[in-house]
């Protein structure tokens, strides 16, 4: 089995710590030579999930507006392979099912109506039709899995979901996650009723031209998804909500901090902008909070010419 080698920190203890075990390291340079699927570890016996891999909680990150929280989700995804991070903004209308997949009633009805033959079928023929009425068109057609809802599909390896600003939502959708979030699963209604003469049906996820079939209208994760919950500290959740995450709060960027990010986006640059850094740093002491990508946008500004003397 192949191990990810991770340097040896120090511990607050004073004695060197290994981190061999460490899987995710956080350089954003993807894994060379490894399979993930090697190195998870296994998961505790009541998160199964069908005996997939699995990341024990989400993750809630925590921070003022503009500090680089949702980027933590895309750095996991490159790093570890994952793939492309289901994203899922939330707003004040956000709910739990908008979140799993959305039906398309009208849509099926007018395609239904649209193409019903002329004569009125009596009603022995009614009880034999098909639900569609004769378009061809499955149920499924009608159907799309929202990011929640693709996650949670059978994978080997875990997705990334990262939910963006959990606390602009209604104050019920945080306590509706936690019974998908508690059993990786979830039925869809409209794909249960018909499902003795319909036991599968093809949808769409939202991966883009992508479908999957669905069996009896359940959907059961196999590797948990790795969420990624980001919150601007606007609102308080609920107890038990905040039990089952891994909560991380973003602290604002140093000088030194900032200056590496400058350095890694202007390589030819490192060290000439210590001034707008720290006028920065002060200017955002002072307002409460200025975003990373304000600094970086000036310092580009400067860069191609178009300010060249006055800070941010």
């Amino acid at each position: 089995m192949n191990r990810v080698q991770h340097p040896v920190d120090n511990s607050p203890h004073g004695g060197p710590v290994s981190r061999s075990w460490w899987i995710y390291r956080g350089t954003g340079q993807p894994l060379p030579d490894i399979r993930l699927a090697d190195v998870l570890p296994p998961p505790p016996g009541w998160r199964t999930f069908d005996g997939g891999p699995v990341m024990h909680g989400p993750l809630l990150v925590t921070g003022r507006p503009g500090i680089g929280k949702s980027t933590l989700a895309y750095l996991m995804a490159r790093e570890l392979g994952l793939g492309r991070v289901l994203h899922w903004g939330i707003t004040s209308r956000s709910t739990l099912r908008s979140g799993l997949y959305e039906y398309d009633a009208i849509g099926r009805a007018q395609a239904s109506l649209g193409r019903r033959p002329a004569a009125v079928p009596d009603a022995e023929d009614t009880a034999e039709a098909p639900p569609d009425g004769g378009t061809g068109a499955g149920i499924g057609d009608f159907v799309r899995l929202g990011p929640l809802g693709t996650a949670l599909l059978p994978y080997e390896l875990p997705r990334v979901l990262l939910i963006d600003e959990l606390d602009k939502s209604d104050i019920d959708l945080p306590g509706d996650l936690l019974h998908v979030l508690e059993n990786g699963s979830y039925d869809i209604p409209e794909l249960v009723r018909p499902r003795h003469h319909e036991s599968s049906a093809r949808v769409f996820t939202d991966d883009p031209d992508t479908t999957v079939t669905v069996t009896d209208g359940r959907i059961r994760c196999r590797a948990f998804p790795f969420v990624v919950i980001t919150s601007n500290g606007e609102r308080q959740f609920p107890p038990a909500f905040l039990r089952r995450c891994v909560r991380l709060d973003v602290s604002p960027p140093r000088e030194d901090q900032l200056a590496t990010m400058i350095a890694a986006h202007f390589r030819d640059q490192e060290g000439r902008y210590d001034d707008m850094i720290r006028a920065f740093v002060e200017r955002s002491r002072q307002s409460g909070g200025l975003a990373t990508d304000q600094l970086l946008n000036a310092v580009f500004l400067r860069t191609a010419g178009i300010r060249k003397t006055t800070p941010p």
